[in-house]
Formats: C-alpha cells, sequence, structure tokens
C-alpha cells in the first residue's frame, strides 16, 4: 500500500431526499446533519429501505440530494460535477458491498489491481500493493482464481482487499456481512476493522444488525427520514 495515511471528517448538512411514485412523494432523508468524526468506526442502524444506503450513495458522491450538502475534508462534495465526484471518489473512498460486486471476467488478482490501474499506478507497486492485501486477508493463495469459484465469505475478503488496494481515506461498508453466515460474518467483519484501524481509516457502515454495536466508536440510527444519535456503545 501507499504512504497516505490520511483520514477524512465528513459532515451531513441538512441533507434531504426523497422519490416521488405516482403522485405521491416519499420522503427518504429529512434534513439531517450528522458530523462523522475521522478515524472512528460509525455504525448507521436501520431496517431495510429506511435510507441508510441512501446515505452512503450521497456521501460518495454516486447519488446527490434534493437538498442540502456533503463535505468530506475541505471539499463540499454535493458541489461538484459528476466528473469531479467521480475523480473524488475513486481517489478518497472505497466502498465495500453486500453484494461483493466483482468482476466475474478478472481473476481475484485482477479484481484488487484495477482500482490502481485506474489511478495511474505504477504496475509493479500496485501488484506488490494488491498481493501484501490478498495475503493480509487470507487470499494469497487463488490470486489467479475467478470470483465464481468462492465461496460468499473468499468474495467478500477479496471485496474488502479491493477496497482498501488504492488506499482511501474513507471507508463505505453497505450490508458487509449481510450475506454471509453469523460464523463467517464475524470473521469478514474482524477483519475490516483490523486492516481499517491498523491503516487509520475512516469507516462508515449501514446495517441492520444490532451484533455490530459493540465494536462501534460511534452509532447512528435512522427512523423516519432522521439521523439520531445512539447511546448503544
Amino acid at each position: 500500500m501507499n504512504t497516505n495515511n490520511k483520514s477524512l471528517p465528513v459532515r451531513l448538512e441538512n441533507l434531504s431526499k426523497f422519490y416521488i411514485e405516482g403522485e405521491t412523494k416519499h420522503q427518504i432523508l429529512d434534513s439531517v446533519s450528522i458530523d462523522f468524526v475521522k478515524s472512528k468506526f460509525t455504525v448507521m442502524l436501520g431496517k431495510s429501505g429506511s435510507g441508510k444506503s441512501t446515505i452512503l450513495n450521497l456521501i460518495s458522491g454516486i447519488d446527490i440530494p434534493d437538498s442540502g450538502d456533503v463535505h468530506i475534508d475541505d471539499k463540499t462534495i454535493t458541489k461538484l460535477s459528476e466528473k469531479e465526484r467521480t475523480l473524488f471518489r475513486r481517489d478518497n473512498i472505497g466502498i465495500i458491498f453486500q453484494f461483493f460486486n466483482l468482476i466475474p471476467t478478472l481473476t481475484i488478482l485482477e479484481n484488487v489491481t484495477l482500482p490502481q490501474e485506474l489511478m495511474g499506478i505504477e504496475s509493479s507497486l500496485y501488484l506488490k500493493n494488491s498481493k501484501d492485501l490478498l495475503e493480509k486477508v487470507g487470499m494469497s493463495n487463488r490470486l489467479n482464481a475467478y470470483p465464481d469459484k468462492l465461496s460468499g465469505g473468499e468474495q467478500q475478503r477479496v471485496a474488502i482487499a479491493r477496497a482498501l488496494a488504492h488506499n482511501p481515506s474513507l471507508i463505505l461498508a453497505d450490508e458487509p456481512t449481510g450475506n454471509l453466515d453469523t460464523q463467517t460474518g464475524k470473521i469478514v467483519l474482524d477483519l475490516l476493522l483490523n486492516l481499517t484501524r491498523e491503516f487509520g481509516k475512516t469507516m462508515i457502515m449501514a446495517t441492520h444488525s444490532n451484533d455490530i454495536i459493540p465494536f462501534a466508536d460511534e452509532v447512528f440510527r435512522l427512523e423516519q427520514g432522521k439521523l439520531i444519535k445512539s447511546n448503544q456503545v
């Protein structure tokens, strides 16, 4: 990995998002204002459909709000063009999805090297970074395997390596253990926490599982479009 260990604070300012279904307006987020502290592991709890993934998409710049702003460090993400948001996300954010989203036609090693190739990192360096990370997640013996040959837990380990490969300052995790059995989910969570804390990352995780609360530095609950800080840490 490269030597940039900067972590980033995230601030949501009066963030609102809704969608229209027929003639009905559904409010997903209602003027949410929250500070996520840098170098901390923050959990957002909420039932399915409550808007957790929407918040992550807004933070990453994949989506834009109907009103309000997202600030990451000294950047106002919501004021950037789509191209600028894409470049910022590429350089600063690692995303871990519930459904792994590995590219099926690429080997495990190629899946992890791809984000670094897109950043223009020298091939000798990104190969070393990728192999080192895959060793850390226990996948160094499967470098040439394809995703469909791996178990769900193995695919999520590769997804974690891929998300960390370009040394992002901010990690966004969307139900990263949601498709795994309890034992495998705990292994993956421990791995993710150890890696992000080792490299001093800011991590925000969306989940419906209360089991993750004991591991968090901060917990917020998303209810009726509002993000409320919980004392349950």
